[in-house]
């Protein structure tokens, strides 16, 4: 039985298959939200003003700010520690036709844009949750939105699974441009893109890795990338691939198929922008066919205005993986061990007058670079165990002197069906999370990464299918973290000591105010954001093991 789910576990987890999932809509949809009422539009239609100032409450793109810090200054949380005990839900919005729920919502002029597994991105009142627009991307749409002026108005950008970039009128949805990024048809885009002034920087990742799972594709091609986009066109000002080569033929596997490489290094998370240096920073993800590259499982730095490498400082070596791993055709002989980074890399400045480029990876280990030094390593710190779901998944967030990291290190048991809590994999497997492995929040100090405290996942006692990992990205404000887990908890920590201040279970069927019958569940992905006193966060994952869900939830204090 080890060897079994030893190899189950491989052959169906890791980034590439969570993109596989995030795109298919199954059976289950009809279930959550097909057929109901589609109310919940705005009196106004989206006419009137667009309170727009920058110094009004507002978290835009995936990390507040371009040097992805996902810490939002007081003024703009206006929730305090001591209240933070008195949030309730003050309303939810459903998606239609979707089992997942994991985009980051963006708060910008008083609006809430969020994209959706359906395809759609919407433009909903902050205040009252009622919907002004809905824009018809067509492809699931994962990344968060980014707002930028736009002569006299305002532009949404986001990307899409079908390697699509968009700028739309962020006042009324009506479309700008689009532009695919990349030819490859298993090309996605599942980090946000990064607006510097009038360039969009736009991360390409895939899912061929899952693909290769196949023994008679012939694996793999896809080279991870950066594109440069003029936000006011569209147009594509450079690119630069993760991988230098393209592919090439290399052995035949067992199936008889040409196999091809170097392949992968994708970029699962948003591009962080270093203005000092007029450098962008990116994390890659493993190889997904031999030769493997120095440019894998890495930190990469490029010059803004051209996309010229400036270094790459690789943590992980050796680590080519595909979903048909250990023993399929298409699994390359390094084997893994599936170390990606998912999370953006944080640009953070120090009390002593240094810097340091901070990221978590799949690996268990945060790693701390000198971006002014050649990516030198400055510290290293482990926090969790690593695996292909495991160690830190899609993101970390930084104080003044903290960063805050999140472990999820979940394990899987394949199970009969009928078992409680069982969810279905497909081909008559069914996988169990085991409620005991993974989980906790810990606080290091960003200068060294000594442990400031570390705070266990409270347990899930016996309830079946619940699992303590927690993959979703942190989200901090002035003396509070805010975690997601797999079980369907949004909790919130004190920074000072790791105690938990506020916990919500997310899980379970909502009224929603647009009239979809809306469900909660595994919270994956975007983390929680914080503004003029709300918390919003996006419920339901349905991934391996982990119960799905299609909404989006909007606390406030005392539900007011």
């Amino acid at each position: 039985m080890t060897s079994f789910c030893s190899r189950l576990a491989r052959a169906t987890v890791g980034f590439s298959l969570i993109v596989v999932l995030w795109g298919s809509i199954d059976a289950r949809a009809q279930e959550i939200g097909e057929g109901a009422a589609t109310g919940g539009a705005c009196a106004n239609n989206g006419a009137g003003a667009f309170a727009v100032p920058l110094s009004k409450p507002h978290w835009n793109g995936w990390g507040v700010d371009a040097s992805q810090h996902r810490f939002q200054p007081a003024d703009m949380a206006r929730l305090a520690p001591s209240d933070v005990a008195r949030l309730k839900l003050k309303r939810a919005f459903g998606f239609r036709g979707a089992v997942r729920s994991v985009a980051q919502p963006t708060i910008f002029g008083g609006r809430v844009f969020v994209g959706s597994q359906n395809g759609k991105v919407y433009s909903l009142d902050a205040k009252s949750g009622c919907r002004y627009w809905q824009f018809e991307a067509g492809k699931p749409v994962r990344s968060a939105i980014v707002i930028g002026p736009r002569g006299d108005g305002w532009a949404a950008y986001f990307g899409d699974a079908g390697a699509n970039a968009y700028a739309i009128d962020a006042l009324t949805g009506n479309a700008l441009w689009t532009t695919k990024v990349d030819q490859h048809p298993t090309a996605v885009i599942t980090g946000s893109p990064t607006l510097v002034g009038t360039i969009l920087f736009v991360p390409v990742s895939s899912y061929e890795e899952a693909k290769a799972k196949a023994p008679s594709y012939g694996c793999c091609t896809f080279r991870g990338s950066v594109v440069a986009l003029e936000a006011a066109s569209g147009k594509i000002l450079w690119k630069t691939y993760t991988i230098a080569q393209e592919a090439k033929p290399g052995p035949v596997n067992a199936a008889g198929v040409q196999l091809l490489g170097p392949s992968g290094a994708p970029i699962w998370s948003a591009p962080t922008y270093d203005s000092a240096s007029q450098r962008l920073y990116v994390t890659t993800g493993d190889n997904y066919s031999d030769p493997t590259t120095e440019t894998s499982d890495a930190f990469l730095a490029l010059g803004v205005g051209s996309g010229e490498l400036a270094w790459t400082r690789q943590i992980t070596s050796g680590d080519a993986f595909t979903v048909a791993c250990p023993k399929g055709a298409n699994c390359p002989k390094s084997n893994g061990p599936d170390f990606d980074f998912g999370s953006s890399a944080v640009l953070a400045s120090l009390s002593n007058g240094r810097r340091v480029l901070v990221a978590g990876q799949k690996s268990g280990v945060v790693t701390a670079l000198d971006p002014d030094h050649g990516g030198e390593i400055v510290w290293q710190k482990r926090v969790g165990n690593g695996s292909t779901l495991g160690g830190v998944q899609w993101g970390v967030a930084a104080d003044e002197n903290n960063l805050y990291v999140a472990v999820s290190d979940p394990k899987f048991h394949p199970v009969a069906p009928t078992t409680p809590g069982a969810q279905p994999l497909g081909s008559g497997v069914s996988l169990l999370v085991d409620s005991k492995a993974g989980g906790g929040l810990w606080a290091l100090k960003l200068e060294t990464g000594e442990e400031v405290w570390r705070t266990p996942h409270p347990g899930c006692g016996d309830v079946p299918g619940c699992s303590p990992a927690q993959s979703a990205a942190v989200s901090a404000i002035p003396g509070l973290a805010f975690s997601g887990g797999l079980d369907g908890h949004l909790r919130a920590y004190f920074a000072e000591n790791g105690k938990i201040a506020w916990d919500m279970d997310t899980k379970g069927d909502y009224q929603a105010v647009n009239g979809v019958a809306a469900k909660g569940g595994s919270i994956d992905g975007g983390g929680a954001v914080v503004v003029d006193g709300m918390v919003y966060v996006g419920s339901g994952s349905g991934f391996v093991g982990t119960a799905p869900g299609n909404v989006l939830l909007a606390y406030s204090i005392d539900g007011l």
